[in-house]
């Protein structure tokens, strides 16, 4: 196992050494914390990007590229039958598809916190560096639309996207102003679903049952065109491609919210099995 600035609270090291018979080589600006099933074999202290450089340099070109293929293989196909499923109610894979359909490879996509993350991480195709923007680590609900506008600032030839859930968008929300008065043109994607969806599937998985996760939205479009910013709900998925593509040629901020359908979320986690276990 090789660890490059990790941080225990990310995912337990008892959830993927149970055992504690891994190798580790830890790459990273600080010594390393340890517990019982992470203690480094190796420790390689100092700036990480020099470390990688130097690492890179004494490396052989490897026979065949890394990771699980099966795993690659089984969220490829997925993705490629998304164009199949139902017009609704919407469902995660197919309003992905139709995303990606819509940009271009250099366009940017950013990610709030929750389950569309999960979605987005494991599913959304990126064909070139820095075009799909994840919080990880401190992994901060409200992330997408800010980091879009400065997305979209420092790359005003690009489209840029926001997908957010409706709990994360809402703790940000007051953020539409900045992105009208500042004319950055990021089209903001609400999946509504009336939950903290992330929380619930967590709760559930540990507990057997949620608590305090459900809420109210207000009427989103009509806050979006309080702000005097195009907005539009889609139902099905000709309409939300239809309503994308208008979004994406509006000189200005705009908002679509998407009612959506996230059960499956458990047939696909036990399709791929438990290399895609999130703790």
């Amino acid at each position: 196992m090789i660890a490059i600035g990790y941080d225990l609270v990310e995912h337990a090291p008892r959830h993927w050494n149970p055992r504690r018979d891994k190798k580790i080589v830890c790459i990273d600006s600080l010594p390393a914390a340890i517990d019982e099933h992470f203690i480094p074999d190796v420790e390689l202290v100092g700036d990480i990007s020099r470390s990688l450089v130097r690492l890179t340099r004494k490396s052989e070109p490897a026979p065949h590229p890394g990771g699980s293929a099966r795993l690659r293989d089984t969220v490829r196909e997925r993705f490629e039958r998304a164009k199949d499923d139902p017009q609704a109610p919407l469902q995660p894979p197919r309003v992905l598809y139709e995303l990606r359909r819509a940009l271009g490879r250099r366009d940017i996509l950013v990610s709030d916190v929750g389950l569309h993350k999960l979605w987005i991480g494991r599913m959304f195709p990126a064909y070139e560096p820095d075009t799909v923007l994840i919080s990880n680590g401190l992994a901060g609900m409200g992330f997408a639309l800010p980091a879009a506008i400065a997305a979209k600032l420092v790359h005003p030839d690009r489209n840029v996207v926001a997908v957010s859930g409706d709990g994360g968008f809402m703790m940000n929300a007051q953020e539409l102003e900045t992105a009208v008065r500042l004319g950055t043109a990021v089209v903001n994607v609400i999946w509504e679903d009336g939950g903290f969806g992330s929380i619930t599937w967590k709760q559930e998985k540990r507990f057997g049952r949620h608590f305090g996760t459900e809420f109210g939205n207000p009427d989103f479009v009509r806050f979006a065109e309080s702000f005097g910013i195009p907005a539009w709900r889609c139902e099905t998925a000709s309409e939300f491609a239809e309503r994308l593509e208008d979004a994406l040629a509006t000189d200005g901020p705009s908002l679509i919210v998407v009612p959506i359908d996230y059960s499956p979320d458990i047939a696909i986690v036990g399709e791929l099995g438990e290399e895609v276990e999130v703790e």
